[in-house]
C-alpha cells in the first residue's frame, strides 16, 4: 500500500511538472500561434531569477511567485514588441529570430553567470510513508499546478478579459471590427505565457536546479505536449500531459529514466499518427 501511494504521487509530480513547462507555451502557440523556439530559455531565466533573487536574500515565496514572473513577463513583453509583432505572419522568419533568441539568452547566462549548477534547497523537508521518504515540496508543485490551469481556465471561461482573448484568437478581424484592440490583446497574451513560463522555470529550479542549457531539457517535451494536445490550448495540454507523464514515469519506474524519455516520444508519434490534430482535434473541440 505504502509503494502503491509513492508511485501515485510520482506519478502526479511527474504529470504535473510537465503540464507547468507547457502551459506557457499552450498560451502563445496553442492560442497565438507564434513558435517561440526561445520558450525553453524563457524558463531558464525565471529559474535564474528566482535562484539569484533568493540567494540575495529576498524572502523565497516573493522570488519564486513573483519576481520570476515578472522578470520573464517583461522579457515577454520586449520580445513580442521588437520582434514577434514585426514578423507577423511570417511563420520562417519567427522560427528563425526566436531560435536566434534561444542560442543569445544560453550565451549570455553562460558567459555572466557560468556553466555550474545553480539552485535552492527545496523547502518543507520531507515525510515519511511507510519505509519510502518523500519531499513535501513535491505536494507543492502538483498543488501549483492545480491552481495556474484552474485559473487560466476560470479567466478565459468566465471573465471579459478571457472573452476578448478568444474572441480575438478565434477571428482577430472580426473582433477588431467590433472595437477590440487585438494589437494589445496579442501582446498581452503573449506576456501572459512568458510570465507562466517563468513561473514554471522558478518552481522547478529547487528540484531540477539551474544551468545555461537547461532550457533544451524543457523545451521538447512542451512542445511535444502542447502539439500533442490539439487545437484547444489548456484542455489539450493538460490531457497531453496526463497521458505523456504517466507514460514516461511508469517506463522509468519499471527501467530507467532514459527508457521513460524514449517511451514519451514513441507514444506522443504514436498519438499523432493515429490523431494527427491532436487529442482535441477529434475530442473535447468545444473545451478550452
Amino acid at each position: 500500500m505504502d509503494l502503491a501511494l509513492v508511485v501515485g504521487l510520482h506519478l502526479l509530480h511527474a504529470i504535473a511538472s510537465l503540464a507547468l513547462i507547457s502551459v506557457g507555451l499552450a498560451v502563445i502557440f496553442g492560442m497565438l500561434r507564434v513558435i517561440n523556439f526561445a520558450h525553453g530559455e524563457f524558463l531558464m531565466v525565471g529559474g535564474y531569477a528566482f535562484v539569484l533573487s533568493a540567494g540575495a536574500g529576498v524572502n523565497l515565496w516573493l522570488a519564486m511567485l513573483v519576481i520570476a514572473p515578472a522578470v520573464v513577463g517583461m522579457l515577454g513583453y520586449l520580445v513580442e514588441r521588437l520582434v514577434i509583432r514585426q514578423l507577423r505572419g511570417d511563420v520562417i522568419a519567427t522560427i528563425l529570430a526566436t531560435w536566434g533568441l534561444s542560442l543569445f539568452l544560453v550565451g549570455l547566462a553562460a558567459t555572466v553567470l557560468g556553466y555550474h549548477q545553480q539552485g535552492v534547497a527545496p523547502p518543507f523537508g520531507t515525510i515519511q510513508i511507510g519505509s519510502y521518504t518523500i519531499g513535501i515540496y513535491t505536494f507543492f508543485v502538483i498543488g501549483v499546478t492545480i491552481l495556474v490551469i484552474l485559473a487560466l481556465f476560470a479567466w478565459l471561461r468566465w471573465s471579459r478579459a478571457g472573452l476578448l482573448v478568444r474572441g480575438t484568437m478565434q477571428d482577430g478581424e472580426l473582433a477588431a471590427g467590433l472595437g477590440a484592440d487585438t494589437v494589445r490583446i496579442r501582446s498581452a497574451t503573449f506576456v501572459l505565457g512568458s510570465a507562466l513560463s517563468g513561473l514554471a522555470g522558478a518552481v522547478l529550479a529547487p528540484l531540477a536546479g539551474v544551468l545555461p542549457e537547461i532550457g533544451a531539457t524543457y523545451v521538447v517535451k512542451a512542445f511535444i505536449t502542447v502539439i500533442s494536445g490539439g487545437a484547444t490550448a489548456l484542455t489539450g495540454t493538460t490531457l497531453a500531459a496526463a497521458l505523456f507523464g504517466l507514460t514516461s514515469q511508469a517506463a522509468a519506474f519499471v527501467s530507467r529514466p532514459v527508457v521513460g524519455e524514449v517511451a514519451l516520444l514513441v507514444v506522443a508519434i504514436a498519438l499523432l499518427r493515429v490523431l494527427p490534430t491532436g487529442i482535441t482535434g477529434r475530442y473535447f473541440r468545444k473545451a478550452l
